[in-house]
């Protein structure tokens, strides 16, 4: 029974979890008809609705339900197994699916992953880039990379990167007109580039520290951005003052495009960790990957 119909499960499994035959299509890399086609021939075969279907969404039965929590994950420990004696027998190959926020993709992922795809043509990496907190086994990932204050404690966790600050920058020209604040408290007397959280849905409140104490500052402004560069452009046009991560800045600091203000009042927290849900056997390719990224002091 399952060797007949191991084709379709596997395109039943990826539209239930796309819950759209077009995004699962694409994930496929099959056309949308093929992809309807084998899952309705699962059906007939196991003679049941696995799917039910609006104009609007895509949803697994009940039946449809068990038979992913029941088989998908054994499917998955089937493929891995596979992919290790592979990998055992000198090839280093597969694909390796992140789930990575914004910043940390850009400050800290890319500058070591250039080395190793060139290094490992074979391996496939998706990184797919969301500030939201994604449940990476839900979701299908691999592993994700998160700050390590914000790890699951059931989660293996590999720091990636030192701890970090956030910089408080704005243009020389801005700082000419309009001054340079000697506290956080006087954050609220100019224009500040607002964040809005993706977790809640809230505005960040900028963190400080004086003496060990934490301090947070509700800081206002006419612009709010969710994204890290968006937020960059609009501190380099002289819209405001950023709260920015130091190292996505440091050079714009050094060049002297930005100016760095109330540096003592900044503390340090905990930097970025990659993640994943347990200890079992990995791929030689998701090992090789865990290396590259590891942090060395």
């Amino acid at each position: 029974m399952l060797k007949e119909n191991f084709n379709e499960l596997q395109c039943f499994f990826a539209v239930a979890k796309e819950k759209s035959f077009t995004k699962a299509a694409g994930k496929l890399g099959v056309t949308q008809s093929a992809l309807s086609h084998a899952v309705k021939t699962l059906e007939q075969k196991l003679h049941t609705r696995l799917l039910t279907r609006t104009t609007r969404s895509v949803a697994a039965t009940e039946i449809g339900e068990q038979i992913i929590a029941c088989l998908e994950p054994r499917l998955a420990e089937l493929n891995q197994d596979l992919q290790t004696l592979i990998d055992h027998h000198g090839q280093t190959c597969g694909t390796i699916r992140l789930s990575v926020g914004e910043h940390a993709a850009r400050c800290v992922l890319w500058p070591k992953l250039q080395s190793f795809l060139k290094t490992y043509p074979q391996v496939n990496l998706e990184v797919v880039i969301d500030n939201h907190f994604v449940d990476i086994v839900k979701s299908g990932f691999d592993a994700g990379v998160r700050l390590g204050e914000s790890v699951e404690k059931d989660m293996v966790a590999i720091r990636i990167s030192a701890d970090m600050r956030m910089a408080i920058v704005a243009t020389p020209a801005y700082f000419t007109a309009h001054g340079i604040p000697a506290s956080p408290d006087d954050l609220q007397q100019h224009q500040c580039i607002n964040m809005r959280l993706p977790s809640t849905g809230g505005l960040y409140q900028w963190e400080f520290e004086q003496a060990g104490k934490p301090i947070r500052v509700k800081v206002t402004g006419q612009l709010t951005l969710n994204h890290l560069g968006a937020r960059m452009d609009a501190v380099l046009a002289g819209l405001g003052i950023g709260c920015i991560p130091e190292d996505a800045i440091s050079t714009l600091v050094a060049s002297g495009r930005l100016i760095r203000v109330l540096e003592e009042w900044c503390p340090v927290f905990p930097g970025y960790y990659l993640y994943y849900p347990s200890r079992k056997q990995h791929t030689h390719a998701f090992a090789l990957l865990l290396d590259a990224l590891r942090f060395r002091d």
